[in-house]
């Protein structure tokens, strides 16, 4: 299992953009074969940073999802609203190893 922490910073007068775009794309993100977790989520002190927490049950999966039609969508769509580049981290999940505990 891997997981793919995305930091994004956003123009602030962007931000409402750059919401709508990760709600369509999480809506389709979680239907994905593999997708254990897709967490969006915004810093609480500063409205400008983000996070995408992507959890898939394998590297393939995670790959897969770089493919899908609503990923570049998503990439594309976001791109510009961008205050500097994102940053994926990948991660291997140690706990729970068990997918059902997810």
């Amino acid at each position: 299992m891997i997981v793919t922490c995305v930091h994004v910073y956003v123009k602030n007068d962007r931000i409402p953009d750059f919401i709508r775009a990760c709600e369509e794309n999480h809506r389709h993100s979680i239907r994905e074969p593999g997708n254990l977790r897709f967490d969006f989520l915004q810093h609480r002190d500063d409205p400008a940073r983000f996070l995408l927490y992507e959890a898939y049950e394998s590297e393939e999966a995670s790959l897969a999802h770089k493919k899908t039609a609503h990923y570049l969508e998503w990439r594309d769509k976001v791109a510009d609203l961008m205050a500097k580049p994102r940053e994926g981290v990948p991660y291997r999940i140690l706990r729970p190893l068990n997918k059902e505990a997810w």
